[in-house]
């Protein structure tokens, strides 16, 4: 291997290295908890985005969430642009302060919340559908309140540990 192929291909997975989790959002921003992130019903939209071709899935969503004691349960009906339509729900259980675990249909093993105070860390795997195909996913989260009150999820979606896409998904409260 030449010493220019070998340049790019670990520069190349330095820069993936450094990526594999969403950069905090900068600034003042609002204290924000899971409970009070996903309170009630909820209404967003968001995209799909894959880093090495550009290309976009767009989708809405609606979310309908309810706090029992230390559980936090999170309905989300998925409406996709070409037309697929899918249902998910997250079952949060509070793990001490500022942590929850969590599961959904999808995903292997447990998801781990951390709430900072200024946006909260979900990260997890899930088995990711498209038609008859599954492919597991890695999913890197920062949750936080926007300056205009809306709840703002940007992850880094990754694939055998290498980051292959971006999500970002924007709800406002109904």
């Amino acid at each position: 291997m030449s010493i220019t192929r070998r340049s790019l291909l670990i520069g190349t997975l330095g820069v993936a290295a450094c990526a594999r989790v969403p950069a905090p959002p900068k600034g003042p921003l609002a204290p924000i908890t899971l409970d009070t992130a996903f309170s009630g019903r909820a209404t967003g939209t968001g995209v799909f985005r894959v880093d090495l071709t550009q290309s976009e899935r767009r989708f809405s969503a609606r979310l309908n969430s309810r706090l029992h004691k230390d559980r936090l349960t999170v309905v989300e009906d998925f409406f996709y642009e070409d037309g697929e339509q899918n249902r998910l729900t997250w079952v949060f259980d509070r793990a001490g302060a500022g942590r929850w675990i969590g599961r959904r249909e999808d995903t292997v093993g447990q998801a781990e919340v951390i709430e900072t105070g200024r946006d909260i860390r979900l990260s997890y795997l899930a088995d990711f559908r498209a038609g008859d195909d599954v492919t597991r996913l890695g999913f890197e989260d920062v949750i936080y309140f926007g300056r205009d009150g809306r709840v703002i999820n940007d992850a880094i979606v990754t694939r055998l540990g290498i980051p292959v896409g971006r999500v970002r998904f924007e709800m406002q409260p109904d």
